[in-house]
């Protein structure tokens, strides 16, 4: 038996590979055949009467790895510049007004809907709300700069603080000036506690020499996220701000201390790092939806009564999206499209504890709001032309 689950984990991601390399010429995004994929798994196993244990605890563990991973992948690639200012600026915007709006909507429909309390229709809408990095990234890697920076820096804001106001609502029974004083206090320490880190995580890049270095330092970025995530404290922001620090380092070059840290080593560290990020993130990912599409039950997708819920839900996320992408002047093409839901709506849906959890919002209307937005994201990229893009740009200038 374990040489058959080895060949089979082999096989999978040997396949996610190619699939991975033929997305630049189809450009269907890798992860609609990894969930294609792990569905197909799950009714082959039906058929042939495998026995395959429950899988369902071991979905979270990946999923925070690799948001993890994805974060930090993504911010090892951006350059920070004054060009760059403005773009940051309109991903905040679109990452935090949209969600925003959706989030009290939708959460006053539950309200109305179910006769529940505020907190328990926030908790529901919320994992709705965000953009999937973990999809959206990947999704949009051989697109013009312009196009992966912007969705970077939107998807990685909109994980960011998602989990900021989940984890606020979660925690939080009494809202009052205290209790957001105490949330934003928690920001304020996750950010001067993340800038002693980075300082610490990059001297110990420059300074091992043993074979064996960008392992540990990637177990350390995983735990302290874990201490963060127990303690209910925004992780994401330290691996967010370690990776930017990481990729700008070029800016710190004229400060004294930059002489401890080694500048004609720690280029080349960063580089080695950055690609063995790079090579974690994609089995991490693979995995995570190949096991994610297995644990997708055909009665979801065919659940006629979530089916108008989900069609309502995705049409309001992406009218605020066209609304707001026009209010900050972005190109349409492709960036209306790339809103994904998927791995962080997952990991939330699963946070909400068992008394929270309301009748309307179910795993198949989970499923199939994901599934829609993913193929949305999938017909825009696959008739998205990059020349129009450029000329606008172009007219631009």
């Amino acid at each position: 038996m374990e040489a058959e689950l080895i060949i089979l984990l082999c096989g999978i991601l040997l396949i996610s590979y190619l699939l991975d390399l033929s997305s630049k010429f189809t450009r269907i995004p890798t992860v609609i055949w990894l969930l294609s994929m792990g569905w197909g798994l799950r009714q082959f196993s039906i058929y042939a009467q495998i026995k395959v244990p429950d899988l369902s605890g071991v979905l979270p563990i990946f999923g925070t790895i690799g948001l993890i991973l994805i974060v930090l992948e993504g911010s090892l690639d951006l350059r920070l510049n004054k060009k760059s200012l403005p773009l940051i600026g309109s991903a905040f915007i679109m990452s935090l007004i949209p969600f925003v709006l959706f989030t009290i909507g939708f959460s006053w429909v539950l309200v109305e809907v179910e006769v529940c309390h505020w907190r328990e229709g926030l908790l529901n809408a919320l994992p709705f709300g965000i953009i999937s990095s973990a999809i959206a990234i990947p999704s949009v890697k051989n697109y013009n700069e312009r196009v992966r920076n912007f969705i970077t820096y939107e998807s990685s804001i909109s994980d960011i603080i998602g989990v900021l106001i989940f984890n606020f609502f979660l925690i939080t029974e009494i809202y009052n000036f205290s209790s957001i004083m105490g949330f934003f206090g928690e920001i304020l320490i996750v950010v001067i506690i993340s800038i002693g880190i980075t300082i610490l995580l990059s001297f110990l890049l420059s300074r091992m020499n043993h074979h064996v270095k960008y392992g540990p330092i990637l177990l350390l970025i995983v735990m302290l996220y874990g201490l963060s995530k127990l303690w209910h404290l925004p992780g994401l922001i330290f691996i967010l701000m370690f990776g930017l620090a990481l990729s700008n380092l070029s800016y710190f070059g004229e400060w004294r201390i930059a002489k401890y840290f080694r500048p004609e080593k720690i280029t080349a560290e960063i580089k080695q790092f950055s690609d063995i990020v790079s090579e974690a993130t994609f089995l991490i990912r693979s995995l995570f939806f190949v096991l994610f599409g297995y644990m997708i039950q055909t009665e979801d997708l065919l659940n006629l009564t979530v089916l108008p819920w989900s069609i309502a839900i995705v049409f309001f996320l992406f009218l605020l999206r066209l609304l707001f992408l026009m209010l900050t002047k972005q190109n349409l093409n492709p960036l209306l499209y790339v809103a994904p839901r998927g791995l962080i709506t997952i990991l939330l849906f699963l946070s909400i504890p068992a008394q929270f959890h309301l009748k309307t919002v179910n795993q198949a209307l989970i499923i199939q709001v994901i599934l829609m937005s993913i193929l949305l994201m999938m017909l825009g990229l696959i008739f998205y032309s990059e020349r129009e893009t450029i000329s606008i740009e172009n007219e631009e200038d």
